[in-house]
């Protein structure tokens, strides 16, 4: 699993290699790209406390969020228990399509 939790100089970040991941066959079935930005928006539907305290800077092959390391460390758990399930992702998407959330993927 390519996710890391990195501290530079005070700047913690979470970044995930987009790509590569078990939950990838579940988002495309799906219809969508398991890019940067799509799990960038799985984020912030399913998780929007946490989201609200970070700042995103995903490209299509990596999410990347940027904040505190409490807020990252809770966000880094979240997405790893999601990214090895491909039943979690499916209900994601499903509950996110549901109340009319678009992904930008």
């Amino acid at each position: 699993m390519t996710i890391y939790l990195r501290d530079f100089d005070g700047m913690h970040s979470l970044t995930l290699d987009a790509g590569g991941l078990s939950a990838d066959a579940a988002v495309v079935a799906a219809g969508h790209e398991p890019n940067g930005y799509f799990w960038e928006g799985l984020v912030r539907f399913a998780w929007p406390d946490i989201a609200e305290q970070v700042e995103f800077d995903s490209e299509a092959g990596m999410f990347c969020a940027v904040g505190s390391a409490s807020d990252l460390t809770r966000l880094k758990t979240a997405v790893e228990s999601v990214i090895t399930s491909p039943k979690a992702v499916r209900d994601i998407i499903a509950r996110a399509e549901a109340s009319g959330f678009e992904f930008d993927d």
